[in-house]
């Protein structure tokens, strides 16, 4: 089968989803699946932990109104489909509905791909974590312990619904991620860096995987000299890249379709209101050019877009997949994803935002701050979606004394209300970056990119323990 040729036909989808609404239901959909997938990591300068993996099936659902009944089975086999529709359709006792003919295929716009991982050997693979072990050892005497660890998946999808979707979509993502523990008497770091994308075995090339172990290294032996953080409010730098998922935990969900019409989120109500700066833009972007949560289409085969969240401080949109679209009336904005065919879709981010302004830069905004909390990079956090209060770890920060980063920082706590923390941004850089992580929701788990320039917050608690 080629590779850009559906998973099933279009004359069995069609079969699958008329015997799926053979009881009823206002819409049926056909979701199917390839993957395959391989894993290596080096511990202790041991290369191990080799995985492969490949997985085929299909899930088959029902929507009736806001509930949906699904069944799903391994493997694309015509009589497994049909066992599927059979199950999905069995608590439904009304008149058949007629579905929509299929339109042609559509495929989702593909990432360019210079080496596919597949071509690559695996003894080049474990010389790529040994070389990052090296690396990150070498940062300094203090390291005691490395890992690493390289991934690859590629997940072709098909959808077909009775709405008259008929849709494809090949996607292929690698990363590596490194970890270094430097300790001194009586104290322990860790750093940890990744690097990841929807991109071939090139995007390790030319250095980048040694350069990301020099961070992860670097990050664990700088913050052995950490000083206890400051405590109390103050002005706080967020980083580029990494520090957008404070901006992902804080907002991000807070603007999923299914919170909001829930009454679970402390932005129910809010479009068109203002709730930050005029100068803030904000976006959920699936399409950005080989970015980890990009995509062709999402998971119910709705090409990916750029949504605007924030724009001139102003709520203006939310995340939808098809369910909460129709309930609101509105087109959805390719928010639907699952983390595989055993899984509903539910209204996920891709990748999610802070716009770069065009001209200041990160020293600019640190060089107004007389005393402030620099954070580069978070170690977890919570946030309550009906109040809107957030506590984030910081994994590594820095002290700002007369606009320049000086010590680093342990021990340090951010704490604040999404929507109070919004309305404080007064500065955006031009640095801007995305990074990848995998957010869970639902029992779920799915690749999301969060970016950002620098942010400077001009007023936010600090949890530390000097004073």
């Amino acid at each position: 089968m080629a590779s850009d040729d559906p998973l099933v036909p279009s004359e069995l989808a069609e079969r699958v989803i008329a015997r799926a609404l053979r009881n009823g239901g206002d819409w049926a959909e056909l979701f199917c699946e390839q993957r395959s997938s391989f894993g290596l990591s080096i511990d202790e300068s041991r290369v191990e932990g080799v995985t492969r993996g490949r997985d085929l099936g299909a899930g088959v659902r029902v929507v009736s109104g806001e509930t949906s009944y699904f069944a799903h089975v391994d493997g694309l086999a015509e009589a497994d489909l049909e066992r599927a529709a059979d199950a999905a359709s069995a608590a439904l006792s009304g008149e058949r509905t007629e579905p929509t003919a299929l339109s042609a295929l559509v495929r989702g716009e593909p990432q360019p791909i210079e080496t596919d991982p597949a071509d690559v050997t695996a003894d080049r693979k474990a010389d790529l974590l040994r070389a990052c072990d090296e690396r990150a050892r070498a940062a300094g005497a203090e390291i005691t312990q490395a890992s690493a660890s390289y991934s690859e998946a590629r997940r072709r999808i098909t959808v077909a619904n009775s709405l008259g979707t008929f849709a494809s979509d090949d996607r292929l993502r690698t990363r590596l991620g490194v970890q270094a523990v430097a300790a001194r008497d009586d104290r322990v770091e860790t750093g940890f860096e990744t690097r990841g994308a929807h991109r071939g075995f090139e995007l390790l090339a030319d250095g980048a995987a040694e350069a990301t172990a020099d961070a992860a290294g670097r990050a664990a032996v700088t913050m052995l000299g950490a000083d206890p953080a400051p405590a109390g409010t103050m002005p706080v730098v967020v980083g580029d890249g990494f520090g957008g998922v404070l901006f992902h935990e804080m907002t991000g969900h807070g603007v999923e379709a299914d919170h909001v019409q829930k009454g679970a989120s402390v932005y129910a109500g809010m479009i068109g209101e203002q709730v930050a700066d005029p100068s803030l833009v904000a976006y959920d972007d699936g399409r950005l050019p080989h970015e980890w949560g990009t995509e062709g289409t999402d998971d119910e085969g709705t090409p990916t877009q750029r949504t605007p969240i924030i724009e001139g401080g102003r709520l203006t949109g939310l995340l939808y997949d098809l369910i909460r679209a129709r309930k609101d009336g509105v087109a959805s904005t390719a928010n639907g994803r699952r983390q595989s065919f055993r899984h509903l879709p539910i209204p996920r981010m891709t990748n999610t935002y802070i716009a770069p302004s065009s001209d200041t830069t990160p020293a600019a905004l640190i060089g107004d701050v007389s005393r402030g909390f620099y954070a580069v990079s978070f170690a977890g956090g919570q946030v309550d979606p009906t109040t809107g209060d957030f506590v984030f770890g910081v994994s590594e920060g820095y002290l700002i004394e007369n606009g320049e980063v000086t010590r680093p920082c342990r021990g340090a706590t951010l704490i604040g209300n999404c929507l109070a923390a919004l309305r404080a941004i007064d500065g955006v850089a031009n640095d801007f970056d995305v990074r990848t992580g995998f957010c869970g929701k639902g029992g779920q788990s799915v690749p999301v990119g969060v970016g950002q320039g620098h942010v400077r917050i001009a007023e936010l608690t600090v949890g530390g323990t000097s004073v």
